[in-house]
């Protein structure tokens, strides 16, 4: 009876946070949107909640410079029954890369760095890393044809894996489990020069540790730690006040719970010190992972992608010029992988080359959108363990079908 209860006041609130929505309805419809699309992608995003496949779940679609759509539902911790609202705190996991490629591009923009500069000239250690090579069925290395780049680095074509897939690399990365030590950024990527590279830079595209690097790069460059980096140059300016590499004591409350789907594909609490309470703790975490290691609001959030689709401004606020936006939302592979992948890679983030849409997302499924052609935002948050963006993805496709002129 009390479960009824509870879905039955989680129903009442999505309809008067509906209903609140649709109070501004000729809005919708006066920047391009239908209203009764949206119903429909607000119902099936809630569907997901009620039938127990996410904690809860926040999404925000920002149009022609306004915030034209808000929903909130669900919990942040199911068991405390806290609920999703605007100042819940989130996991973003790799949503933190497209703000590493940023402070790169910063520099950039100082004349501090170039995107084809060498690894090297930043991180020594590099210069000798082997490349791995099959040859004649056994394990051997080569050396590098073409340096590792820092554009390398940001569009994952370096040749440095996670560890997820069956190569020798990959098995040298899960051994050492890099993302899970108490060492520095600097101690990481030290060793990661030791480990040969999964294939020569340049030539394949490969997920992995490589905008980790990066961010060690702008803390050699800059010659301040990342997370100092991070709020002076792009939080403070932007007023992103709660973005940071661990949650402060004051805003534990606002955490929201991580998730996992078991072999019965229930919901149930995320309880692993490396994942969690490396970021939840009271103070920075001794490694600061540029590529992962961030926790954010939708609001917070949604400034940086502002300021991405107002080409690197915002509130009189200028982060980066023209110039480097542009090269960080346009394909950056190498003409060799244009001809090879239909894929289109910006900086940290993939890019869709008809329409300029930079996206990019984090594991706990956390996704974003920014569509400069229809001058469109649309973010997605809940805390579901590994990536499981159906929701995002569903929500997201059905908006562009809002879209009244497509």
């Amino acid at each position: 009876m009390k479960n009824k209860i509870t879905k039955l006041l989680i129903s009442l609130i999505g309809l008067i946070l509906f209903s609140s929505c649709q109070s501004k309805s000729v809005t919708l419809e006066a920047v391009g949107l239908s209203s009764d699309s949206l119903k429909v992608a607000t119902q099936r995003l809630h569907k997901h909640v009620d039938q127990g496949k996410l904690p809860g779940t926040f999404v925000r679609i920002i149009k022609d410079g306004k915030t034209i759509y808000n929903d909130t539902y669900g919990y942040i911790d199911i068991k405390e029954k806290k609920p999703v609202d605007e100042n819940s705190l989130y996991r973003i996991f790799s949503m933190t890369k497209p703000i590493t490629a940023v402070a790169i591009m910063t520099l950039y923009d100082q004349g501090k760095l170039t995107l084809d500069d060498e690894v090297s000239k930043y991180i020594p250690e590099f210069s000798t890393t082997q490349v791995y090579k099959n040859k004649e069925g056994k394990h051997s290395t080569e050396p590098q044809k073409k340096p590792m780049t820092i554009r390398h680095l940001l569009t994952h074509t370096s040749g440095i894996p996670y560890g997820w897939e069956p190569s020798y690399t990959d098995s040298i990365y899960a051994v050492r489990q890099h993302m899970r030590q108490n060492w520095t950024l600097e101690e990481m990527t030290k060793d990661l020069a030791t480990i040969p590279l999964k294939f020569q830079p340049g030539t394949r595209y490969n997920y992995g540790l490589g905008i980790d690097v990066a961010g060690f790069i702008v803390e050699r460059v800059s010659g301040m730690k990342l997370d100092a980096y991070f709020k002076t140059v792009i939080f403070d300016p932007l007023n992103m006040g709660n973005t940071k590499f661990y949650v402060p004591k004051e805003n534990k409350s606002h955490l929201a719970a991580l998730y996992f789907l078991d072999e019965n594909k229930q919901l149930q609490l995320l309880d692993d010190p490396d994942i969690t309470k490396k970021i939840d703790g009271d103070a920075p975490p001794k490694l600061l992972l540029g590529g992962a290691g961030l926790i954010s609001s939708m609001t917070d959030y949604e400034k940086f992608c502002r300021m991405l689709l107002n080409k690197g401004t915002l509130n009189g606020k200028r982060i980066l010029s023209e110039k480097s936006v542009s090269l960080i939302m346009t394909n950056q592979f190498s003409e060799e992988l244009k001809s090879m992948t239909t894929m289109a890679h910006g900086l940290s983030g993939t890019v869709n080359p008809k329409n300029g849409e930079y996206h990019w997302g984090g594991a706990a499924s956390t996704s974003f959108w920014i569509n400069p052609t229809d001058n469109l935002i649309v973010i997605c948050y809940t805390q579901l363990f590994n990536s499981q963006t159906q929701y995002a993805n569903e929500f997201k496709a059905t908006v562009e079908s809002a879209l009244l002129d497509k």
